[in-house]
């Protein structure tokens, strides 16, 4: 009778559907799309070994940079929802909607946001070597020889492509566009002189900056960083509507299940909440968010129509 219920019980846990295992119940893929060594990446990075340490797998950064990031936001949009395929980006998701006119993905309709992890600004930064040592200086510059300047960014469609338009528009000057692959070769072709002048964020300049090689002119927020004290907001140096501020956050395919979601909202907030992880996240340049899934889903949409704005206005296009 033992033998008979112990092969009863057998073949009815074997015959549970896969849904019924706790998530995770193998290693989790979380898509960058940008090169190693940007803020995207930095941060995938940060947030990845806590979401292993609390769901007890792994989560696996693979880095699919190429199109704008859209080689990777198709990867993911088009992913089983099961969870074990996630999107770590930036407010580039959203940009791209308006920046490309056919895209095989809505940012809205493809993708359920689950947590904010982290928020930084942009930072302009110009070659050591540059003269101009404020905004007002390198305004100077492009404004008495337009086209001469030119500026790198991660790739079209990056905040850092708009941000550097947005400063354009603004200021009335004309500088070349340099797109390069992500953030890392963006920055090294400014650092070796092949570019002038780059938007980039924190957690990627501050070691370029400290070291010298590059020279932070101006923030992209609302006031001044603790990492970069002495660096001005774009207001401060006299410039209006410059403000932009980078979100890293974390997304998976539309209709994955809404417990899937939240444990993974709750182990990013977790995350955000750790002491050693919040100096780390601060010391970098990135301020700790940890947002419900509702607050990042609000946001996107807001910054849906905000950069449709910013595109229409500055003219930017990607095709």
């Amino acid at each position: 009778m033992m033998f008979r219920i112990a092969a009863f019980l057998l073949c009815a846990a074997l015959a549970l559907p896969a849904a019924a295992q706790p998530y995770p119940a193998k290693p989790v893929r979380v898509i960058v799309g940008f090169t190693p060594g940007g803020g995207v990446d930095i941060n995938a990075r940060m947030l990845a070994p806590k979401l292993s340490e609390y769901l007890g797998q792994p989560f696996v950064v693979e880095n699919r940079p190429g199109a704008g990031t859209n080689i990777a936001n198709e990867l993911v949009a088009k992913s089983p929802p099961d969870g074990y395929t996630l999107l770590c980006t930036t407010p580039a998701l959203a940009i791209n909607m308006a920046l490309y006119s056919k895209l095989p993905f809505d940012a809205l309709r493809d993708f359920v946001p689950i947590s904010v992890f982290s928020e930084s600004p942009n930072v302009l930064v110009v070659n050591a070597k540059l003269p101009a040592t404020n905004v007002k200086e390198l305004i100077e510059m492009a404004r008495k020889a337009p086209g001469k300047l030119n500026y790198s960014s991660a790739g079209v469609g990056t905040t850092q492509h708009l941000s550097a338009e947005l400063l354009k528009l603004r200021t009335k000057s004309f500088i070349v566009h340099i797109p390069y692959k992500g953030t890392s070769p963006s920055l090294t072709g400014l650092i070796a002189g092949e570019v002038d002048l780059s938007f980039a964020n924190i957690p990627a300049i501050q070691a370029h900056v400290k070291s010298g090689r590059l020279r932070a002119l101006a923030t992209t927020g609302a006031k001044r960083d603790p990492q970069l004290p002495e660096v001005p907001t774009m207001k401060e140096a006299g410039i209006e509507g410059l403000d932009v501020t980078v979100w890293y956050g974390l997304l998976a395919p539309a209709g994955t299940p809404r417990e899937i979601v939240q444990a993974l909202a709750a182990a990013t907030v977790r995350a955000t909440r750790d002491v050693e992880l919040r100096k780390r996240m601060l010391e970098q340049g990135a301020d700790p968010v940890g947002s419900t899934p509702e607050e990042f889903a609000k946001l996107l949409r807001e910054e849906v129509a905000r950069w449709a704005e910013v595109v229409k206005v500055s003219g930017a296009r990607a095709d």
